[in-house]
């Protein structure tokens, strides 16, 4: 059997925030015809329709409904657009690739030849996740072929539940951040900002300990922390002011370097709660490409491998985030770039989407000789991490 098309079902927009989705179906469009399914917008229009636009390869599939339409019929209607869309596909095997369960919804895992899962978060624990996502996820292990973890602890949380659970923690474009260790113009908005500067960036939402950064900005007024990305699930009024925290807004992917390059360190404040208990931050090993020292609270798949490695200094309160930034300004750089590149120089998204294509070839050699695959928990450990 060749694979040929693989539709993906994804709570997160293309255009929203540039990480793992598009870093790994940006390269399966290399492979398949791929279809990148979002979530229905609603607009005034008489009949549903699907929106679609072209991104770096990938058709982007937008269900667009009457607004006003009540959730079973917007369910509906999304069967019917999805169905008509299945039917320009072209001939061979075709991959569900899910990132969402609440797609169970409205699609049929057994219109695939082969499901993937690539569970990337614990999206039940994220503020407004519906009810029925536990449901969904359920029926969604029982269909899938295959579950990708987006990080260790994930993985460690669903390895029971599935007999082919890997792991694919968060990886890097070094190409694209290491960029940053360059003399890169300082963009417009961020000019102005006195140095040092201590930055984050990505979605600022309730995973965001805000009262960690009011703290810390409280107790080195002379550090200036750039704050960039979308305020999303939060009300905006409750960001911390302060003369020395600048929010900028959401940036392109692109544009990311010439912000980091401008920086004198990182700094990552996850609050430590059910949202960030399993999360793997695409930003720590970019914040290490770019070649800047950065200090993180401790998210599990942050302490390991990158705190453990001495990679990235862990602090839980305001205060040890300071000291870590000192130490971390302080210290001799060069042999710890060294260790960072050396540690960098093992992972890409590269390798990352090599070693899924591998699986996904590898189950569809299965099924065409008629082999059955098991769906059931493992009864052993694992041993390939």
């Amino acid at each position: 059997m060749k694979l040929r098309t693989l539709v993906c079902f994804s709570h997160l927009r293309w255009d929203f925030v540039y990480q793992r989705p598009q870093h790994i179906l940006s390269r399966a469009s290399k492979e398949y015809q791929v279809i990148f399914v979002e979530e229905p917008i609603f607009e005034n229009v008489s009949e549903p329709y699907i929106r679609r636009t072209e991104r770096a390869g990938v058709t982007v599939a937008v269900p667009v409904l009457p607004r006003g339409t009540d959730t079973a019929t917007a369910l509906r209607l999304q069967r019917q657009l999805i169905g008509s869309l299945l039917g320009e596909t072209s001939a061979g095997g075709r991959i569900f690739w899910y990132y969402t369960p609440f797609a169970c919804a409205f699609t049929d895992p057994s219109d695939a030849d082969v499901v993937v899962y690539d569970n990337m978060d614990e999206l039940s624990a994220f503020l407004g996740a519906p009810p029925e996502l536990l449901e969904l996820e359920a029926r969604l292990f029982g269909a899938a072929d295959v579950v990708f973890t987006g990080g260790l602890s994930l993985f460690e949380a669903k390895q029971g539940r599935h007999s082919n659970v890997q792991p694919f923690p968060s990886s890097v474009d070094v190409s694209h951040f290491s960029a940053a260790r360059g003399e890169l113009a300082d963009p417009d908005d961020q000019a102005p900002v006195p140095k040092p500067r201590v930055g984050f960036f990505g979605v600022i939402d309730e995973r965001i300990d805000l009262d960690l950064l009011r703290r810390t900005a409280a107790l080195r007024p002379d550090w200036q922390f750039v704050m960039i990305g979308p305020v999303v699930k939060i009300d905006p009024a409750t960001l911390p002011q302060a003369d020395n925290i600048h929010w900028i807004g959401g940036k392109n992917y692109t544009e990311l370097p010439s912000y980091l390059a401008g920086w004198d360190a990182g700094f990552m404040p996850f609050a430590i709660n059910e949202a960030t208990r399993f999360i793997s931050p695409t930003k720590t090993p970019e914040f290490l490409a770019a070649g800047l020292p950065v200090v993180s609270t401790p998210i599990t798949d942050v302490v390991r491998p990158y705190g453990a490695l001495g990679l990235v200094q862990i602090a839980a309160t305001a205060e040890e985030v300071v000291a870590g930034i000192e130490s971390m300004l302080s210290r001799p750089r060069e042999s710890w770039l060294s260790k960072v590149d050396e540690t960098l120089s093992k992972t890409s998204w590269d390798v990352t989407w090599a070693a899924m294509h591998r699986e996904l070839d590898s189950i569809a050699k299965r099924k065409t000789r008629g082999l059955s695959i098991d769906h059931s928990p493992l009864s052993r450990e694992l041993t390939h991490v």
